[in-house]
């Protein structure tokens, strides 16, 4: 079986390449939280220095205390014994799939790796579509239908995944669709695995309320999440995952300690110790947490408003570093004066002619020929920790002037692309 580097690691790499050369880029494709780390875990790192033995396959006892104490201060009673850990959420994702088997149910459009690891693990994504603004979820009535004609036609679908909040969309689906989903999961018998690895970056929490399917069906509802998005520690890998109540629970456990045993054996010790510190949350962390969100929410939006101005159509985002415009609006233009007719061209387009990484929404499960483009904001907040901890500090990042630039930029691209270009005379 071929496959090829990840869209959004692919995207990152052509952007450095075109970085060392000299070339101007605008850095909207990868979904790094691009932030510094906090001397408190830098600390615990070095600290746990000295642990050079494997460990449980579980991960650490103090790290699963410190995770099942999160989501205990998240509604959702958990003890040490129902969390397991692994090097990153997303090597636990793929264990997970393979651990529950059969086919899965994602949305469209879902971030890159879902459909990729379920074709990895020899089964096939079952794609089903999200409403506006109500990004991550399947549609509920929507994914009860596809559920129910795949296995008329044979096919063995087991589980359906959930981002809550969402990547590629930055919106959060809301309690009712996400209480439905766990409503048509448990009719149709499917696992829910709940990727809430964004759950502490929804920029106003006043306003906007985060539901775990595990609240409404946690009999059946695995979650994941982990260090690399809230805090910023993505080359750390780490990950942990809730294992769902009950007897469903316990087996499912012991078939994805099965698998972890075979692929990663156990985590990271140093890192686990790190972690252990960032999931029992003391002030200090908290707070950077919070400056992060106003950082990501501050930019995200100043980014929307371009792709607004510009006549692009975006939900408004609401969490994380992520927009998801379409250009269909302006799909004649963009064919009459760049040749572009499709997502994958509209992304090389950008690329190439104005050094802009972008994703297509191809590559989230949506068909060639939509216009949207996931793009994520994180890496506009600087190139050196310096300037990094500038933009968490001030009130209005965007003041800033190396985020100003880039802004000027987008918005200098955006000008070219939507306005016709002159005849030649």
């Amino acid at each position: 079986m071929s496959v090829a580097v990840s869209a959004t690691l692919a995207v990152n790499e052509a952007l450095e390449a075109r970085r060392r050369s000299g070339a101007a880029v605008l850095p909207l494709g990868f979904g790094e939280a691009g932030l510094p780390v906090h001397p408190a875990l830098r600390d615990a790192l070095a600290a746990g220095g000295g642990c050079n033995s494997y460990g449980p396959v579980a991960g650490e006892r103090g790290l699963r205390e410190a995770a099942a104490g999160y989501w205990s201060r998240r509604g959702l009673d958990t003890g040490p014994d129902a969390v397991v850990a692994g090097p990153g959420s997303k090597p636990l994702l793929y264990a997970l799939l393979m651990s529950i088997g059969g086919d899965v149910a994602v949305a469209a459009p879902s971030w890159v790796s879902y459909a990729a690891q379920s074709r990895l693990a020899g089964n096939r994504p079952l794609f089903v579509p999200t409403e506006r603004g109500q990004g991550g979820v399947p549609q509920p009535d929507l994914l009860a239908e596809a559920v129910r004609d795949a296995r008329g036609q044979g096919r063995d679908v087991r589980a359906v995944i959930a981002t809550v909040p969402d990547n590629p969309t930055g919106t959060v689906a809301g309690a009712d669709t996400v209480r439905r989903l766990a409503e048509v999961a448990r009719a149709l018998d499917l696992v829910v695995i709940s990727d809430e690895i964004y759950r502490d970056l929804v920029h106003d929490p006043a306003a906007t309320e985060v539901r775990s399917p595990a609240e409404f069906a946690p009999e059946r509802t695995v979650v994941t999440t982990g260090l690399s998005k809230n805090l910023a520690l993505g080359g750390w890998r780490l990950g942990v995952a809730r294992m769902p109540d009950g007897p469903r629970g316990a087996h499912l456990r012991a078939e994805l300690l099965g698998v972890a045993s075979e692929l990663w054996s156990s985590p990271s010790s140093p890192v686990q110790r790190a972690g252990a510190l960032a999931f029992s949350e003391p002030a200090e962390l908290t707070e950077h947490i919070g400056r992060s969100r106003r950082l990501h929410g501050t930019v995200a939006r100043a980014v929307a408003e371009r792709f607004t101005a510009a006549g692009a159509a975006v939900a408004a985002p609401r969490a994380a570093f992520y927009l998801y415009p379409d250009f269909e609006p302006h799909r004649e233009r963009l064919a009459a004066d760049f040749g572009v007719a499709d997502g994958p061209g509209l992304g090389r387009m950008l690329l190439e002619r104005y050094g802009l990484g972008a994703l297509p929404g191809v590559e989230f499960g949506e068909c060639p020929e939509a216009l949207r483009l996931r793009v994520a904001t994180s890496l506009l907040y600087g190139d050196t920790d310096a300037e990094r901890w500038a933009a968490l500090a001030v009130d209005d990042p965007t003041s800033l002037p190396w985020i100003r630039a880039h802004l000027d930029r987008l918005e200098e691209v955006l000008s070219e692309v939507v306005e016709p270009v002159a005849a030649a005379v």
